[in-house]
């Protein structure tokens, strides 16, 4: 087996774990803190949305810091330390003794995390260039899929098995991640003792700032979209479905449902953004997505919202890795961890604000205009990637073309 695919092969199941441990306390999460002795509803309510968003917004501001770590030192130290210590940290959880202890640790995962952040510059900088698209597309799926699955993953362990068992499966599974990486995961990586840039030097060697800038906050967007349902879900499924019982799994099946479909569609889509150009794939995509948004908020059972999910899955699983492809192709290597970096914290924000949109929305208009929202925020997006990202690389293709022909 190549090297690369097995890179691959060992960062696709460290980036899915990962992204189950961020998110898989979201359905358990106001039935531990209760466990933990927080009775007041209102204050479980305040101290599950503390707990929950920390982390995201913790990781946003440590990603940059820890893509500079992966330029400097190499991006499989990085790996190793990223899930080593999220595999203790996510184990201790489970031992919590009270709300604040549990906050405290859910703020310290966000500090270590950056597994995602190594892992894609990893992958991005040791695929050839004939391969980084089906790679990079590949990987993308990874963390979408283990961020969707989580919350799924997370209630019917919690249900099944008890609350703490969840904590201590996922630093299990953080653990092989860390041992697989170790004995696995090859890097060709050189490690020079020129003094590090900073921020107005890296900002200054970036070719293409406008279109770095359009790609993160396509990435924050694409984030909040994901995630703007996650709040109101099991309430919209309730209303759906009349009172019938199991709701919380109903709910958890629809919203995974974008889960699985990304990771059926994402490599494909990233082979596709090989051929005809990730730009081309990207703008179908949050055209796609946006357009699919909108049945959602007139469905009328939850099985045709599920299916409405899974299309949206499919929709937007080429915009992760043709944003990466992108990022990739414009960025200067040495730069690749650093700029890959601040990507995943416009990803971490994106989390964060959807779903903090979603409850504020759903609660001041009702739950069918956040899918309203959410879709209105995509298309307009699709039209500033048409004017800021299509037009320039259709033109830069063209140019290309013209002079292979000569």
């Amino acid at each position: 087996m190549p090297i690369w695919k097995r890179n691959l092969l060992v960062c696709w199941f460290g980036m899915f774990v990962t992204g189950i441990g961020m998110s898989q306390i979201a359905p358990i999460l106001p039935l531990y803190i209760r466990q933990l002795g927080v009775d007041d509803p209102g204050a479980v309510a305040q101290y599950s949305g503390l707990a929950f968003g920390i982390t995201f917004i913790v990781s946003a501001i440590f990603s940059p810091i820890w893509g500079l770590a992966a330029d400097k030192y190499g991006r499989k130290p990085m790996l190793l330390r990223a899930s080593l210590g999220m595999a203790i940290v996510i184990g201790c959880m489970g031992f919590a003794a009270n709300v604040y202890v549990l906050i405290g640790l859910r703020m310290l995962q966000g500090v270590i995390t950056g597994y995602g952040t190594a892992c894609t510059t990893l992958i991005a900088t040791q695929t050839d260039k004939e391969h980084a698209g089906f790679a990079l597309g590949t990987l993308s799926t990874a963390n979408i899929a283990g961020s969707l699955l989580g919350p799924t993953i997370g209630g019917f362990i919690g249900e099944n098995f008890g609350m703490q068992n969840d904590f201590f499966l996922t630093g299990a599974l953080m653990l092989i991640a860390f041992a697989t990486t170790m004995l696995f995961v090859k890097e060709n990586f050189t490690r020079t003792e020129t003094q590090v840039p900073g921020m107005k030097e890296i900002w200054s060697a970036i070719p293409e700032k406008s279109l770095t800038v359009t790609l993160f906050i396509t990435f924050f967007v694409l984030s909040l979209a994901m995630y703007s349902v996650e709040p109101v879900i099991t309430v919209y499924v309730d209303q759906l479905s009349q009172g019938a019982s199991h709701v919380a799994l109903i709910a958890g099946i629809a919203f995974s449902a974008s889960g699985l479909a990304n990771i059926l569609a994402a490599p494909l889509l990233g082979k596709v953004s090989d051929q005809v150009g990730t730009h081309k794939v990207m703008l179908a995509g949050l055209l796609a997505a946006g357009i699919v948004f909108i049945p959602q908020a007139f469905v009328t059972n939850a099985w045709q919202l599920t299916g409405l999910r899974f299309l949206l899955g499919i929709a937007a699983a080429g915009l992760n890795p043709s944003v990466n492809t992108l990022i990739k192709k414009i960025t200067p290597d040495s730069l690749t961890g650093r700029v890959f970096g601040f990507s995943m914290a416009a990803g971490y924000l994106g989390v964060f604000a959807g779903s903090v949109m979603g409850g504020q929305v759903a609660g001041w208009l009702g739950v069918k205009y956040v899918f309203l929202t959410t879709s209105a925020l995509l298309l307009a997006n699709a039209v500033w990637v048409y004017f800021r990202v299509y037009r320039k690389m259709s033109r830069a293709q063209t140019s290309v073309n013209a002079e292979e022909t000569k």
